[in-house]
């Protein structure tokens, strides 16, 4: 291998290489995309005690550089120097999948169409959103309570599907939903698919036709929401503008549905999955977190916008639900220079990621990591002394997840109509596996029962 050179001052000065980083490039070929599949979080922790803290591997047919603790995750999410590039970082695994969606945007054009998409999540429409939920989910979760065993991932993906078309389409449920779930399941599936080109028969050709499907479909809706004031996201974004008159065009407004139309339907899945799996084995936590709901005093299940914030213990729940199982396992970056970090050199090109799950594992971060303790997030806990980038379940820094918001909202709905009325259990002596990539989920689906309440 040459090595490469550049010429200061008439003196030959070598040119920094992904190669000067501590590491190994594992299988030929396909170096370690099938560790890196099937158990990311072995492989990163066999990393990190072999090469360190910044250690380069290969997976997906590049080289990356993987930084660990909480101080390389500021460095990477807050990026105060404009160092890392979201869209490139990402652009390998969803580039041909959800193009130009809102991280898939870098630096000033990102800022603009934020400012714009922002207009969507202030408190008017948050509010109405919340109408939505609350009317819909009634009749959800008795129907969940009539089957009484069942596979709880299938029937939350379901629900956040429906809420999804609800609250961001302003559709009935019923409308193409099962298409609309195939298109962005293979949409996401073929995010991590080996090959990477859309060859018939491969999880790719199916991940781009399935975004055909998706945008076929909301182009046709488009003309129908210019102009008019309704409460879905969709509505908000054909109309949004900022300040100075911006607006979005058809094909953005496209690409940013799509985007946060899979963002909050999977990432809502797998995150309320955990946080039953953990109730579920945890039966004084589900107590807990019944008795604050009641304490609301409400005349129905239905949660005001303004009680939201009252909900502190199950907030709590839910950001320890996040950090053991984070729905998004990580965050790439590519450096858009050569960027110094720990003494090391990162060139200019070169894949830049942290991990959620690593992060959130860390016993020199964490007490008992494995363990489910949701005051771990109240000021008596830690929360005012901890990293504030030992948590990064939404990211961080200017690409901070817009919706989470909108995640925690429709979390407590959910834990709102469904604990007072049910207990949830799980079979005796009861342990799931979780697959990490692309989004966290358990391999058996997750089998529970619920018990109604006298």
């Amino acid at each position: 291998m040459s090595v490469s050179t550049v010429t200061k001052d008439k003196k030959s000065v070598r040119a920094p290489s992904v190669f000067d980083i501590p590491g190994e490039t594992g299988m030929p070929l396909f170096g370690h995309t099938f560790k890196m599949l099937k158990d990311p979080v072995s492989l990163g922790a066999y990393m990190r005690r072999k090469y360190g803290d910044v250690y380069r591997s290969y997976s997906f047919f590049r080289h990356s550089v993987s930084m660990h603790g909480p101080e390389a995750n500021e460095f990477l999410l807050m990026d105060r120097e404009k160092n890392f590039s979201s869209e490139m970082g990402w652009n390998p695994y969803l580039g041909r999948l959800f193009p130009r969606g809102l991280m898939l945007l870098d630096f000033n054009e990102h800022k603009g169409h934020r400012h714009i998409m922002a207009t969507a999540f202030k408190t008017g429409p948050m509010k109405g959103y919340l109408e939505r939920l609350n009317a819909e989910m009634p009749k959800r979760i008795a129907e969940w309570g009539k089957t009484g065993s069942f596979q709880f991932y299938a029937a939350i993906k379901k629900l956040s599907l429906d809420m999804a078309t609800t609250v961001f389409l302003g559709l009935d449920p019923d409308t193409d939903s099962s298409k609309i779930n195939k298109a962005l399941t293979d949409m996401v599936s073929a995010s991590m698919g080996i090959v990477r080109v859309p060859l018939p028969g491969t999880i790719m050709a199916r991940g781009v036709k399935g975004r055909k499907f998706m945008v076929n479909f909301l182009m046709q809706e488009i003309p129908k929401r210019r102009g008019i004031e309704q409460s879905d996201i969709f509505s908000q974004l054909c109309n949004a503008e900022d300040d100075d008159g911006n607006s979005f065009s058809d094909q953005e407004i496209v690409d940013h549905m799509i985007f946060l139309w899979m963002a909050a339907h999977d990432t809502v899945t797998s995150s309320v999955t955990t946080l039953v799996y953990e109730l579920g084995k945890s039966p004084e936590w589900q107590e807990k977190l019944r008795g604050e709901i009641k304490a609301l005093g409400l005349n129905s299940d239905s949660l005001p916008y303004e009680k939201i914030n009252d909900l502190v213990l199950t907030e709590y729940a839910f950001k320890e639900s996040l950090r053991k199982n984070p729905p998004v396992p990580a965050t790439p970056r590519m450096t858009v220079r050569d960027v110094e970090f720990m003494g090391h050199t990162l060139p200019k090109g070169t894949i830049v990621g942290v991990s959620a799950v690593a992060s959130h594992r860390d016993p020199d971060v964490w007490d008992d990591p494995d363990k489910f303790d949701p005051m771990r997030f109240s000021p008596e806990g830690g929360a005012k002394t901890r990293h504030r980038f030992a948590w990064i379940p939404f990211g961080g820094g200017a690409h901070m997840c817009l919706g989470l918001h909108f995640a925690y909202m429709q979390t407590k709905v959910i834990m709102a109509h469904l604990l007072p009325h049910y207990d949830i259990e799980l079979p005796k002596n009861y342990q799931t596996e979780f697959q990490i990539m692309p989004i966290i989920k358990p391999v058996d689906g997750l089998p529970i029962t619920l018990k109604a309440r006298a």
